[in-house]
């Protein structure tokens, strides 16, 4: 990957709060999603699930699910993410690691279950957020939602639930807030 592109999605990219009016249309959303699947996770598992709310019904739906702080950032952009975890995840093992019976490593087992989805799932969100930005959209990631409230809102049987929201689309440059600095690679790496 060129510098150049290796700086749009990360050096030069930014956390928008507000979007332009253009839609991402489904293919985009699609594409997306092709390019994020293929990010690593441990045994292949793949528990994220991903809701790409659109509409202005589901949109008002989790409208209701966001602090005051984030409704104009939710409502401005035409694409939030719920990015949620599959508590059952494993039941689809046999497809992505067929090779090996994961599912009896799993099934049953909730600490063992929500040890990997508390490290997979925001790990195949960074990874959607990344090809988002490859893709040319903007991104903002919260955590200022009630996640009962979502929940029930959009996964009432309890299989899937919310790990995060990012808002998508395309950037309104007068959203952006001064860019905050980062720690340096003394600050916070050691090589050992």
């Amino acid at each position: 990957m060129s510098e150049t592109k290796l700086a749009s999605v990360f050096s030069e990219a930014r956390t928008y709060n507000g979007y332009t009016d253009k839609p991402v249309h489904e293919d985009t959303l699609r594409a997306l999603y092709d390019q994020l699947k293929w990010g690593p996770t441990a045994a292949n598992s793949c528990p994220a699930r991903f809701v790409f709310v659109t509409t202005d019904d589901a949109k008002d739906r989790l409208l209701d699910c966001v602090n005051e702080s984030n409704v104009a950032k939710l409502r401005s952009a035409p694409v939030t993410a719920i990015v949620a975890a599959d508590t059952r995840f494993y039941e689809e093992m046999h497809k992505l690691f067929p090779s090996r019976d994961f599912a009896s490593a799993f099934a049953g087992k909730s600490d063992v279950i929500a040890d990997l989805l508390a490290r997979n799932v925001p790990l195949q969100g960074a990874y959607m957020i990344i090809a988002a930005r490859g893709l040319g959209l903007d991104c903002g990631p919260m955590s200022g939602f009630d996640a009962e409230a979502t929940n029930r809102a959009f996964f009432p049987d309890g299989r899937w639930q919310v790990n995060f929201l990012c808002t998508m689309g395309y950037g309104d440059p007068e959203s952006l807030f001064p860019r905050n600095p980062r720690l340096s690679f003394e600050d916070a790496c050691l090589i050992a």
